[in-house]
């Protein structure tokens, strides 16, 4: 810059010896217009601003107009926010010295460049004017605040026109990167890294990459661009071609792009295909990922798809033999297998006996035990049993198998083990309206009626005696082999108390308790922990005329006992109602033998009686 003031001093000192030699104005003027013409742009950078701003160099009107003519075609307007293009013709360690054909150059830091680290010696760049002149008048610009405003134009035009960019992805951010385009933040949603997932975003982290812009929020000054837009359309094409060679039973090449709990999802190079958990393999499995990973290349089978070749349907056991069919020969019923427990269900398990081949062993077929329980108190899930093949259906790839086969069935000599009349002790396993079913060993169920559980109670519902899992002792009452019956007793144990109370309690005899409860048309009187009689409310009177109260003591006549239906009936107004009769007939009886009464004194007699026999 000093080397410039310097020449544009002596060219203005010669330039004026001239003028002060010549004599005629118009050939001195006429070559420095005609130079200044000639060559402006040389004529503006060689001038002394210095001596001109000073004084020290006068300029005639005529000159000074078609100077700032000259400035106003050449040099820049640093009073407006204007970006301009400048050129980079030094570089220091801190700065980048900047010509933007203005009176002196600019100065920019390098780090504003460090986008750009191979910034060099005539480049070009934006520029914005910051300070006209710092304190050694010298310009101070702008590249950052240049590229700002210069970079949402291209942003605009670019979302406009679908024009391809270059952006640096600087970091990751939640849910995607942060990605520099034209000196904008621009923000790269994850899913618009790629067509298929993305699991590691680091790998993008300080790349340079292709994006198109999708979306402009001028509001928040928000851009949103995508990489994945641009493989997309390249795909398109690809997809297009796919899907119009695909053909049923078709096996191709893909790639595991994606796994879920119901299936996987696989490219097929741009067309994605699925295959369903039950189309993995022959075998039962919990989640695909047993079976397959994560960019694995699988040759897969095309079961279907729909018209427009949307939705398409995977095959991967499909590609192998299916197990049944490889199933040897030589397996036939009656054959003991092994196998593993990997389904239950309330009605039995299944049994893997070979992969992919499995065998139903219903509850029915787990124990030789009559009465119902769930599989679960049989086996779980993962268990290795052995069973016996009861039914195989090759054709329809089903077969039945049975474990309770594997031991004797316990009816075999039930005649011997549990005669007609034997005694055992059995547990308690259920109960119905009607009964309870006991098991005297693993097979072996028998039933109790309810009118067999006891001699003396009246029981409305088996669980009023027992409960289940109890011991009871029983007797074999009926034995019925072919129908695999066993009719049992509790009671028939011990011996029938009511024929010893036949007799202490016979019709007529009189026993002392207390009015136990009062109940319906009567109250009852409890003579023992067996014996629970009823005395209807006539027969509840006292001699006094009152009724006997609640817990009262009294004597009581039996005036009914039925052994059948285990009932008795009491009363207490009978014993003194019997005393009042006899003593009645005796007294007509000595009437008699000492007057003969006359018509008139029987009747009297007669009515006297008939009126305390009323209680009169």
């Amino acid at each position: 810059m000093a080397e410039k003031a310097k020449q544009a001093e002596v060219e203005a000192t010669e330039a004026q010896a001239v003028e002060t030699t010549e004599t005629e104005t118009q050939t001195v003027e006429a070559p420095e217009v005609s130079e200044a013409q000639k060559n402006p742009e040389k004529f503006l950078k060689d001038f002394n601003w210095h001596n001109y701003q000073e004084g020290i160099d006068e300029v005639e009107d005529s000159q000074l107009k078609e100077f700032e003519k000259l400035v106003a075609e050449n040099f820049v307007d640093t009073l407006d926010d204007e970006v301009v293009e400048g050129e980079v013709i030094h570089i220091t360690d801190r700065d980048a010295i900047i010509d933007i054909n203005a009176k002196s150059e600019g100065v920019i830091s390098l780090n504003e460049f460090r986008y750009n680290p191979n910034l060099k010696v005539g480049d070009k760049v934006e520029v914005l004017i910051d300070v006209r002149e710092d304190a050694t008048g010298q310009l101070v610009l702008s590249h950052r605040k240049a590229r700002v405003i210069k970079a949402w134009d291209r942003v605009n035009a670019a979302h406009d026109t679908g024009e391809i960019v270059n952006g640096f992805v600087k970091c990751r951010t939640k849910g995607g990167m942060i990605v520099d385009v034209f000196g904008i933040e621009a923000f790269l949603p994850g899913s618009q890294i790629d067509v298929k997932p993305i699991r590691d975003y680091d790998q993008y982290v300080n790349k340079t990459m292709e994006f198109k812009v999708v979306k402009i929020n001028h509001e928040f000054k928000n851009v949103v661009v995508s990489h994945k837009a641009l493989i997309e359309a390249d795909i398109e094409e690809q997809k297009k071609e796919i899907i119009g060679q695909l053909e049923k039973g078709q096996v191709l090449e893909g790639i595991v792009k994606n796994i879920t709990s119901y299936g996987v999802f696989i490219d097929l190079g741009g067309v994605d295909g699925l295959i369903h958990i039950t189309d993995l393999s022959w075998s039962r499995i919990n989640h695909p990922n047993e079976i397959v990973e994560l960019d694995q290349k699988l040759n897969v089978v095309i079961l279907d798809f729909d018209e427009d070749k949307s939705r398409i349907q995977l095959g991967l056991k499909q590609l192998s033999k299916h197990p049944w069919d490889a199933l040897g020969e030589d397996v036939k019923v009656g054959d003991k297998v092994k196998g593993k427990v990997v389904v239950i269900a309330d009605y039995g398990a299944f049994i893997e006996v070979v992969d992919g081949v499995e065998g139903l062993i219903h509850v029915s077929e787990m124990s030789w035990s009559t009465h119902l329980r769930s599989a679960q108190d049989f086996v779980s899930v993962g268990d290795e049993v052995e069973a016996q093949i009861l039914t195989l259906d090759r054709e329809d790839r089903k077969m039945s198998l049975g474990i309770k086969q594997l031991t004797p069935d316990p009816w075999t000599d039930i005649t011997k083990k549990y005669p007609v009349g034997s005694k055992h002790t059995g547990t308690v396993r259920n109960f119905t309206n009607f009964g309870v079913f006991v098991e005297l060993e693993e097979g072996i169920d028998g039933l109790i009626y309810i009118s067999d559980l006891s001699w003396t109670k009246k029981i409305k519902h088996p669980s009023e005696f027992c409960n289940v899992g109890d011991k009871l002792d029983v007797v074999v009452l009926e034995l019925d082999v072919e129908g695999r019956k066993l009719s049992l007793g509790h009671k028939q144990t011990t011996d029938n108390p009511w024929d010893k109370y036949e007799k202490e309690f016979a019709v007529g005899t009189v026993h002392k308790a207390e009015l136990t409860e009062i109940v319906d048309k009567g109250a009852t009187i409890d003579f023992n922990e067996d014996i629970v009689a009823f005395v209807p409310s006539r027969h509840m009177e006292k001699e006094d005329g009152k009724k006997l109260k609640k817990g009262e003591e009294a004597e009581f006549k039996i005036i009914e006992f039925n052994k059948e239906f285990k009932r008795v009936v009491a009363s207490h107004t009978a014993i003194f109602r019997e005393e009042e009769a006899a003593n009645v007939k005796a007294a007509a009886n000595n009437a008699a033998a000492e007057a003969k009464p006359t018509l008139g004194d029987a009747n009297d007699t007669l009515q006297a009686l008939k009126d305390k026999m009323e209680g009169k």
